[in-house]
């Protein structure tokens, strides 16, 4: 059975869930591609997605473990006090400017030199619309800023200006970003979820809540209102997608002990090495995906 060309890139896209802190599973199954000299000429992921599919691009295998586990507790990190007084539950400014240019760098020459092609979703909040960012069109602080808008959930984080748009969260608009992957020529796609098989988002009501929290955003509203029903249709898109043999699916075997705003660094450790071992276990299968003769990947 043929085995990847060592950090050969893959005719194959690589679609990345966000989902916050269960992003650790993602983390893990990353790592595991990585150990399995598999990487991808298009990589496109959605909030933490996006942060975790940064590091992949620029080959820094180990560096989701260490920014989403080691600093959980630290309140520069997640502060509820900070929520209070500012609306930030995360500390972005710690998070997208202190670690990756002071802490654990972010090594920009590798993502740029990778010639993957990279997307990060966002939404403008005032339209509503999903805007997708490229690789090639930002520059190092637009990166970041770009990571910063895809990962800010409108409960605990607050909009962020780029380029005449208000931009937060980008699962609110494309949570699942199979379909950019498919329009921008991936026929074939492996996808990371964070969330088990059968799983199906339910309807949440706060629109009053949410236009006191956040005025004068109108697409903000749209999407909330209709999120679940856009989460369940690429779900549904996805199973569909599996079943004639154009994506692959990575996702947890079961319920995850974990939530989105999670604090433990035991369960965050296990998470990212059950998101390891996982992808290990479907690693016969997902060869045979990559090297199906009928497949537009590898070979």
């Amino acid at each position: 059975m043929p085995q990847p060309e060592p950090r050969s890139l893959l005719d194959c896209g690589l679609v990345l869930e966000g989902g916050g802190l269960r992003g650790v599973y993602s983390s893990g199954v990353l790592r595991a591609l990585a150990d399995l000299n598999l990487e991808f000429d298009y990589v496109i992921g959605t909030s933490m997605g996006a942060c975790n599919g940064a590091n992949f691009v620029s080959r820094q295998w180990d560096r989701n473990r260490t920014v989403n586990i080691r600093f959980v507790r630290d309140s520069r990190y997640i502060s509820y006090l900070r929520l209070l007084r500012s609306g930030e539950l995360f500390g972005m400014d710690f998070i997208y400017r202190t670690i990756p240019h002071e802490i654990v760098p972010f090594d920009y020459q590798a993502f740029y030199s990778n010639p993957a092609r990279f997307v990060i979703t966002s939404t403008d909040v005032e339209s509503g619309e999903c805007v997708y960012w490229e690789k090639s069109a930002l520059s190092e602080e637009g990166l970041m800023k770009v990571m910063r808008a895809s990962t800010s959930l409108p409960w605990i984080g607050q909009p962020v200006s780029h380029e005449g748009r208000k931009l937060m969260d980008g699962g609110l608009s494309d949570s699942i970003p199979l379909s950019h992957a498919q329009k921008a020529g991936k026929e074939k796609n492996l996808v990371v979820l964070t969330q088990p098989a059968g799983y199906h988002k339910s309807a949440v009501s706060a629109g009053g809540l949410l236009r006191l929290r956040h005025p004068g955003l109108p697409g903000l509203y749209r999407c909330m209102a209709t999120r679940h029903e856009q989460y369940n249709r690429q779900l549904k898109d996805v199973e569909a997608a599996e079943a004639s043999g154009s994506c692959f699916v990575l996702r947890p075997s079961g319920p995850l002990d974990v939530g989105r705003i999670e604090r433990n660094p035991a369960k965050l450790h296990l998470l990212y090495e059950r998101g390891y071992i996982e992808t290990l276990a479907a690693w016969p299968k997902l060869l045979d995906w990559l090297y199906d003769p009928v497949s537009t990947c590898g070979g």
